[in-house]
């Protein structure tokens, strides 16, 4: 095979990197950003009883099919944690590794083990299920060691994931430091947050952070942020 031969064939290949980092910069703040306007869409605390809840979507079923569609982009979380990641890796790679590690590790482990968005007091306005054997069916999921699991690893991912990525994007200095203490302050203290609405008012501001990650992405080269690609 002659050299033209192969130098036309590396030339053939389509270089696909500015795709992939505009791709995570857009996907990056969208989830946190969804999930608060979630929070502040909500007329009940996360943790309020099964008959509280129950009766706020009776009252305004509306409002929670809205709430369920809010929380589709949530899905996106795990390439915004890599967004993070990739953006913080080579000025802060152990904090980077770290935080990457923790945060999609569990964020994973909880979508895989906790139920979906769907809760069952919306089931029982929608479809006319029995309230009270759905309450027992909340109750015992709940208690489920596999759920239990998850809830937990998905509460470390949000509070010391996003603390160790927030912290690594601050001293990366690739963004804004302080949109990197936002993603760590915005995630680490979530679960400690009163009511609904400072709670998604938390999320906003974590959301914000991720958008440091886009900022980072969207000034990066394509060399910067990968290696280009091989023709063979």
């Amino acid at each position: 095979m002659s050299d033209t031969t192969v130098k036309t064939k590396t030339k053939a290949v389509r270089d696909v990197r500015g795709f992939w980092r505009v791709l995570l910069a857009v996907a990056a703040p969208l989830p946190m950003l969804f999930m608060g306007l979630y929070y502040l869409l909500s007329p009940v605390d996360g943790d309020a009883p099964f008959a509280t809840t129950l009766a706020a979507v009776t009252a305004d079923p509306g409002r929670f099919q809205l709430m369920q569609w809010l929380q589709v982009p949530f899905f996106l979380l795990i390439p915004a944690m890599f967004a993070a990641a990739w953006a913080a890796r080579r000025t802060a790679p152990r904090l980077a590794t770290a935080g990457g590690l923790l945060a999609v590790g569990g964020i994973s482990a909880g979508f895989f083990l906790l139920p979906g968005v769907v809760g069952p007091e919306y089931l029982v306005v929608h479809d006319g299920l029995d309230a009270a054997t759905m309450a027992k069916f909340a109750d015992a999921a709940e208690k489920q060691p596999t759920e239990m699991i998850g809830g937990l690893l998905f509460i470390l991912a949000i509070t010391f994931g996003l603390l160790l990525l927030g912290i690594a994007l601050w001293r990366s200095r690739v963004a804004p430091a302080w949109m990197g203490i936002a993603l760590a302050v915005g995630g680490f203290t979530h679960p400690f947050m009163p009511g609904h609405i400072a709670a998604g008012a938390g999320l906003i501001v974590a959301a914000i952070g991720f958008a440091g990650a886009s900022i980072a992405l969207l000034r990066s080269s394509n060399d910067a942020f990968d290696l280009p690609p091989l023709g063979y």
